[in-house]
């Protein structure tokens, strides 16, 4: 049986400072409200795992990461998406 796990990471870290929810906890969105006010952010999607251990494994694989470049590399909304990030970061840089 697979859980569902979110992730979320302080700011300017990469990927080094985090910690994950399990989403099916009845006091996730208390917890995960909770978590953003404190500064974290949510990072990539949603992992599916069958444990704490094995979502911890995939998240430092950063498999989700591979997946978004394999999707814009083959999907045009993807392809989309990455530009329009990079634009809001550049644009964020500036300001």
């Amino acid at each position: 049986m697979s859980n569902k796990y979110q992730f979320f990471c302080v700011p300017n870290t990469a990927r080094k400072a985090f910690t994950y929810l399990n989403m099916s906890s009845p006091t996730f969105a208390e917890e995960k409200q909770a978590l953003l006010l404190q500064g974290l952010e949510v990072e990539d999607d949603v992992i599916y795992a069958s444990s704490a251990e094995d979502a911890v494994d995939k998240f430092r694989s950063n498999y989700v990461y591979h997946l978004e470049e394999y999707n814009a590399s083959t999907n045009i909304f993807y392809t989309l998406l990455h530009a329009f990030r990079w634009l809001k970061a550049k644009l964020a840089g500036k300001s």
